[in-house]
């Protein structure tokens, strides 16, 4: 008999996704000098599509390339680099999976590489390392250009093959910004109750429904909670996926946490509101947000996909069992282990393998429990750089170097980033 994880999923519009594990967005920082798509990325969704996950979603695509998340993001805001990106949609559909493209725009997360000046809602700069531009405050033409650049990236994924698109609603991104009373500080139609800091990702989910037609994945990928004193929090975040649900939205997936609070990667500051559950149960069943989504699963009908810690293969079908969503996301152990959905399909193992023992600064002097912000911030640029080495190696067809070093990791990353940003500088100038 066919586990829960093997069980098709019939999406609002009809399309089906034909197993319950989605591979969950991670950036890939692997476009070329002009922002397009490479033969790396059709390596490196082949890999993954060949893998068993009935969805992938794509890392950032950027809809402005004024403002970027990272130097290398893919843009798509004309339709310069087609052919590439049809390329990479037919290599990441090999499997017969859906193959979703994550738009986004990133506020003022964007770094000094991108925007010496980024866009946000209201003035208030991230302040980590110096790494942050001082944001100016959109004005309301900035506002409509970006849900018009929304509507017109979605439109062109559909028109290169890509299966559905993602709209980026959280992890401090612009969208998630609005979202945030602490951020947003507007006093205009945009900023001040839900209804308003609501209203720019409701208009997005509109004009992109309205751009791709009724039969065409559209999710959102949306915040738990902020995970910070005077942030988004999960009662708003109940009352948003109710709106999602009235607007028509396909899926909708929780994560949490802001560049501030990294939540979305397990760590949580001591300056956060976040509590963690008290529950022993919880703790055992490792996923970060899985208590979160109880609550948002009794405020929408939208089917619900939960990315953040799941590795056992019993807890992930006990989720599903039991209602409490729809998918499994995961995210980095497909940086080392392509095939780990299949593998779960097929009950091979019973949980992912833990990468643990390759990051050895954690829990030291430099591990998440410092009470320096900078420190926690860097700590955890670590981890991800060293599961970033191990996707660059999977993109120029090589095996994961499981031997990495955290700190080796996380200075090749930074000198890549540095490399990339100023070839795109040079090129574009």
């Amino acid at each position: 008999m066919a586990g829960e994880l093997e069980r098709d999923l019939v999406l609002p519009c009809g399309a089906v996704i034909t197993n319950r594990i989605g591979k969950s967005a991670m950036t890939e920082g692997l476009a070329d000098k002009l922002d397009r798509a490479t033969v790396r990325h059709q390596r490196l969704y082949r890999r993954w599509s060949e893998g068993g996950a009935g969805l992938l979603v794509t890392g950032n695509v950027m809809i402005d390339r004024r403002y970027l998340e990272r130097p290398g993001n893919v843009v798509l805001e004309d339709r310069e680099g087609f052919e590439q990106l049809r390329a990479w949609a037919r290599a990441g559909t090999v499997g017969g999976n859906h193959l979703w493209m994550q738009i986004n725009h990133p506020g003022r997360q964007a770094t000094r590489m991108s925007a010496l000046q980024p866009l946000a809602p209201s003035p208030v700069q991230l302040d980590i390392l110096g790494l942050f531009g001082k944001p100016r405050a959109m004005q309301e033409a900035d506002i409509e250009d970006v849900i018009r650049r929304f509507a017109f990236t979605a439109k062109c994924a559909r028109e290169t093959g890509f299966t559905g698109v993602q709209i980026h609603a959280a992890h401090g991104y612009l969208l998630s910004q609005f979202l945030s009373p602490s951020i947003n500080r507007r006093e205009d139609a945009w900023g001040g109750p839900l209804e308003n800091r609501a209203r720019l990702l409701l208009a997005v989910v509109a004009a992109v429904r309205e751009a791709v037609g009724r039969d065409f994945p559209v999710a959102v990928k949306l915040n738990s909670a902020d995970f910070q004193k005077g942030g988004f929090t999960l009662e708003e975040c109940t009352q948003v996926a109710s709106w999602l649900g009235d607007a028509g939205l396909d899926l909708l997936e929780i994560s949490g946490g802001t560049y501030e609070q990294l939540a979305l990667l397990g760590h949580h500051g001591e300056e956060s509101s976040y509590e963690p559950p008290k529950r022993e149960s919880t703790r055992r069943r490792e996923a970060y947000f899985l208590d979160y989504a109880t609550a948002i699963r009794e405020a929408s009908t939208v089917p619900l996909m939960v990315t953040g810690g799941f590795r056992s293969r019993a807890l992930m079908e006990q989720a599903i069992a039991r209602n409490e969503l729809d998918m499994i996301g995961i995210a980095r152990p497909m940086c080392v282990d392509v095939d780990l959905p299949q593998r779960l399909l097929d009950a091979d193992i019973d949980a992912a393998p833990s990468y643990e023992e390759n990051l050895p600064l954690k829990g030291r002097w430099f591990g998440p429990t410092s009470p320096l912000q900078g420190v926690q911030f860097l700590n955890v640029q670590g981890e991800v750089a060293w599961f970033y080495r191990q996707l660059l190696k999977l993109a120029d067809g090589l095996e994961p170097d499981r031997r990495l070093g955290i700190l080796s990791a996380l200075g090749r990353h930074l000198a890549t980033e540095s490399k990339t940003a100023w070839a795109r500088r040079a090129r574009r100038a």
